[in-house]
């Protein structure tokens, strides 16, 4: 009897959990199970700005090889490009990417797992290239970490905040609200973090700060009674705020010009782009007018059920955060197996698509924020604290994710979840 065809895009955080969750339910004799990335090992982002604030390389402690836990685990690990999708043939076009000069092939799928993340449209951003810097990859990380150090920082004002989010309406879930900002957590962990920075090094603080946005409210999605305490205790602290700016129009080597007509002055720019789908999923049958993959709350796609999406890729992401990722994670695995006969259908759905904002932040000085939040969906939930032990649970997770090779349990990041709320 064949095996079943599991074909995962995208070997970071969502496709390897659903990956190593998968054989929790089925050996490799059930399932052939392959996971397609262009890169062999995951870069743990969250933690980037640990690293560079204390003066280190990124690569150097947070990088992941996944085709040895694949390989432990009886599946499959494929170093490419995805180039294309057909939905009606079950067909993956893919280019091996290990060298230059590949020819392409094409991979059958029984199921497909769209877990590819999304593209950074720093290209978009007029003067970003000679005039911005961020912290969403190593590469940057690193480029921000030397000009802090080496002495390219002058002391003058910092502008730091996000492009607009262009978000599609196609077959969206009904509870997802739309946003203009694909994830501002990270806005706001780098503002609190390099205001630390600045008092350590005696180059200032917070008040060489803006922190900006292209919405009505930073960390909207973050409800309202916790963006009022971010904002308290930013303003408290002397950050500057600017609001409601709709788009970044042009970087400047004396600021940022924004889409309303207002500026700002920064000799520093930290900015988070607008988070786009890849080029090949614009136009398919399974997606937004954006390219966002849209799926049920099983998130699986209503035209073609045996098509999944998880993480930042799925429509139904918003914002794109990490928690939202892994929840997914969890509820995929487990579609996949009630389909295949190993899981029932009252134990598959008893866990659906219910999103929640939980977030963990780096303050600086060994201090973190946690914000659990799900108002912005209707609910009645709107925490936020800080302090050292939420900084611990930062880090905490950071080790507990390689010591397991990537594979948290759920219950594990429920009681991650709970010691936010309850200590």
């Amino acid at each position: 009897m064949a095996r079943t065809k599991i074909l995962i895009l995208g070997g970071s955080f969502a496709g390897l959990q659903i990956a190593r969750h998968l054989r929790d339910f089925m050996d490799s004799e059930a399932a052939e199970i392959t996971v397609v990335d262009r890169k062999t090992d995951l870069l743990f982002i969250p933690n980037i700005l640990l690293e560079l604030f204390e003066g280190k390389d990124p690569n150097a402690s947070l990088l992941l090889s996944v085709p040895p836990l694949l390989e432990k685990d009886g599946s499959r690990f494929i170093q490419a490009e995805v180039l294309g999708i057909d939905p009606d043939k079950k067909l993956v076009e893919i280019l091996p990417c290990e060298r230059p000069g590949s020819a392409s092939e094409h991979l059958p799928y029984d199921y497909l797992v769209i877990a590819l993340g999304n593209r950074l449209a720093f290209d978009k951003i007029e003067g970003f290239a000679e005039h911005g810097h961020t912290v969403t990859d190593s590469f940057s990380g690193n480029k921000l970490r030397h000009y802090l150090y080496d002495g390219g920082y002058k002391g003058g004002p910092i502008a730091i905040g996000s492009a607009r989010f262009h978000q599609g309406s196609r077959g969206q879930l009904d509870f997802i609200p739309v946003s203009l900002a694909a994830c501002e957590g990270p806005s706001l962990e780098t503002a609190f973090s390099l205001a630390a920075w600045l008092e350590e090094q005696e180059k200032g603080g917070a008040k060489n700060i803006t922190m900006f946005t292209p919405a009505k409210r930073i960390a909207e999605d973050a409800g309202e009674k916790v963006v009022d305490q971010l904002l308290d205790m930013a303003g408290n602290m002397g950050f500057g705020y600017k609001h409601d700016l709709q788009d970044i129009l042009r970087l400047t080597g004396e600021g940022i010009e924004f889409a309303n007509g207002e500026s700002i002055e920064a000799e520093l720019k930290i900015i988070f782009p607008d988070w786009v789908p890849h080029a090949f999923l614009k136009g398919l049958s399974i997606s937004d007018e954006e390219g966002f993959v849209i799926t049920n709350r099983q998130m699986r796609n209503p035209d073609h059920p045996e098509v999944f999406a998880a993480g930042d890729a799925a429509a139904a992401t918003v914002p794109k955060l990490g928690s939202i990722g892994h929840h997914q994670s969890f509820i995929v695995s487990r579609q996949i197996a009630r389909e295949m006969g190993f899981l029932d259908t009252e134990a598959a759905d008893e866990e659906l698509y219910n999103p929640e904002v939980i977030c963990y932040g780096d303050m600086g000085n060994r201090k973190g924020f946690y914000i659990h939040s799900n108002s912005w969906y209707g609910g009645q939930t709107q925490l936020l604290k800080t302090g050292r032990f939420y900084y611990d649970l930062k880090v905490g997770f950071k080790a507990a994710y390689f010591a397991l090779g990537g594979k948290v349990p759920h219950w594990q990041w429920k009681m991650g979840t709970w010691m936010g709320d309850t200590i």
